[in-house]
């Protein structure tokens, strides 16, 4: 499997994963998260844990189980890990954490194993049954740099009865942290449904399919229905280009199984989208891995607005097809454009409405920037890099036992 990746990167990077993973060959490595379907933390880890079995390390991936008021009070987290909103975590919303932390101790058995990767906040809690020679890791995917400080509060004092933390990008770092952290951004995999080469056949009966002339320039978001992805500044700097230049707006997502909030924010922009032709609104199935392919690649210009962002892998997914992204000026977004050179960082609807004109009515412009996308993501966003970071960390923290 391993050898697949040839194609994409140098055969120097592929060599030194097979020594790094040769000296860890015969641990056991679990990775929890919330959910199996839906979101960037599943997608990864359907790809990731497979490459560590084919190295030799023997790797698994469990889910935790939690009901609708389970993920409610862990969407609430989320949200204010993100940014203050006027609310806060009040005893019911502990106890109910408290409550399904302590359900899934018995779940999830973690005995097994030498290394444990707990991946966001919803399982975080159990690092309560670490056991003396483990190694356990919390893989925080969220953007924590001005969270609410009562969350916060919280959230740090399970993340300290951890061995290390792994965050996106350095800002993202408290200083009540005072475990070892480490900075790993995200990646995609160029061997997926998602981000596989695809005849240009397929992408444009796609297209047709879903309802969307091939024939006219194409704006693209896709996320989930989350209103920090802000699918309604898109919604208004796209009618703000419509004044000028013909154009399509596509809005395509899904539900998390682990987001309580998804169908309601897409009603909100179903009824924003009110009785507009040519705004797609595309609630596909979590598998839907070809359409999104197919519509990225189809795409002039692909936008990542959002309000706060961990990281945001499809503006990594759009460049890899060689697509300019236009996405906001915050959090892991910033850290994959090069503004001007593979795309452009916004910090308005106005500003985001500016550089898409832009972008749709200067060809030069967009296939000089989609060239430079697609070698940053090569570089610096493919599975094989991210899979390397992670046995470093692992190696160095065995290496300290």
């Amino acid at each position: 499997m391993i050898e697949e990746y040839a194609k994409y990167v140098d055969s120097g990077t592929l060599k030194e994963l097979e020594i790094i993973a040769k000296d860890l060959r015969g641990i056991k490595v679990l990775h929890v998260n919330s959910t199996k379907v839906g979101g960037g933390v599943a997608e990864i880890l359907h790809r990731l844990v497979p490459l560590m079995n084919d190295l030799g390390i023997e790797c698994h991936w469990e889910v935790i189980k939690g009901d609708k008021d389970f993920f409610k009070v862990t969407k609430k987290i989320h949200n204010l890990l993100h940014m203050p909103d006027g609310r806060s975590l009040d005893p019911e919303d502990v106890l109910t954490y408290m409550k399904y932390t302590f359900e899934n101790l018995s779940y999830v058995d973690t005995d097994p194993y030498d290394v444990v990767f707990i991946h966001d906040p919803q399982p975080l809690g159990l690092v309560v049954k670490k056991r003396p020679g483990q190694r356990w890791i919390w893989r925080c995917h969220i953007d924590v740099s001005s969270p609410d400080e009562a969350t916060w509060k919280f959230v740090e004092s399970f993340v300290n009865g951890y061995d290390a933390a792994i965050f996106h990008i350095p800002e993202f770092v408290r200083e009540g942290v005072r475990i070892p952290t480490y900075i790993i951004p995200p990646s995609i995999d160029p061997l997926h449904d998602k981000n596989r080469e695809i005849e240009a056949d397929l992408v444009e009966s796609t297209l047709t399919r879903l309802g969307i002339d091939p024939e006219r320039p194409i704006v693209l978001q896709v996320s989930r229905f989350d209103r920090l992805k802000d699918p309604f500044g898109v919604i208004e700097a796209y009618r703000i280009v419509r004044r000028r230049v013909d154009c399509q707006l596509v809005l395509a997502g899904s539900f998390a199984s682990d987001d309580p909030e998804g169908e309601e924010v897409y009603r909100e922009v179903i009824e924003a989208k009110g009785d507009d032709p040519d705004i797609h609104v595309l609630n596909l199935p979590p598998d839907s891995h070809l359409e999104i392919n197919a519509l990225q690649r189809a795409a002039s210009v692909v936008v990542q607005k959002s309000i706060r962002e961990g990281f945001g892998l499809v503006v990594s997914e759009g460049m890899w097809k060689g697509k300019p992204v236009v996405g906001s000026n915050i959090g892991g977004i910033r850290r994959q454009i090069i503004n001007g050179v593979t795309g452009y960082l916004v910090n308005s609807n106005e500003g985001a409405a500016f550089r898409i004109k832009q972008l749709i009515v200067d060809e030069d412009l967009r296939h000089r920037l989609g060239r430079n996308a697609r070698e940053r993501v090569r570089h610096s966003f493919l599975i094989t890099r991210h899979l390397k970071d992670y046995l470093i960390v692992i190696h160095s923290l065995l290496e300290g036992s």
